[in-house]
């Protein structure tokens, strides 16, 4: 293959649409924009105006918040540690803590801490050191034959 041979995929690179070119071009005398009003001229923002009145997402009712103090955890599904301990990138024999789920790319961070839910199922006799669990992920575990420790603070900052 030579550098000439080179080219891209058919309707990989789309060509930008060229306005008010003349006639010929299909988007020529007013580019596509219709005839008079506040559309058709420059500098338009009016995304949720609604000509003066107040508009509809003022008028509606707010509801909850987000607590700054919230906690977010990096969620883990039982299923996947499974996963993972199959295919070897996790040791079972060991105990499976937060630094080894990082280590193993199962977590991209710890951030507040790991928190283990029952969603899939877990086989392998593993012993399981996080910050948080559900119950159903506890009890999955253990009927597995292993043992899912909860700790207070995150293990990694």
């Amino acid at each position: 293959m030579k550098l000439h041979e080179l080219s891209d995929n058919a309707g990989a690179a789309k060509k930008r649409m060229r306005v008010a070119r003349g006639p010929g071009s299909g988007k020529g005398k007013m580019a596509g924009r219709g005839i008079k009003g506040q559309k058709s001229r420059s500098g338009v923002a009016i995304k949720g105006y609604e000509g003066g009145q107040m508009p509809l997402y003022q008028r509606l009712p707010k509801r909850g918040f987000s607590s700054r103090n919230r906690k977010a955890f990096a969620v883990v599904n039982l299923g996947l540690i499974q996963k993972f301990i199959d295919e070897g990138k996790l040791n079972a024999t060991e105990t499976i803590t937060e630094e080894a789920l990082v280590a193993s790319g199962l977590v991209r961070r710890v951030k507040d801490g790991v928190r283990v839910l029952a969603k899939g199922e877990i086989t392998a006799k593993a012993t399981i050191e996080v910050t948080g669990a559900s119950a159903s992920a506890v009890e999955a575990v253990a009927k597995a034959g292993g043992s899912l420790t909860v700790t207070t603070a995150p293990a990694a900052e």
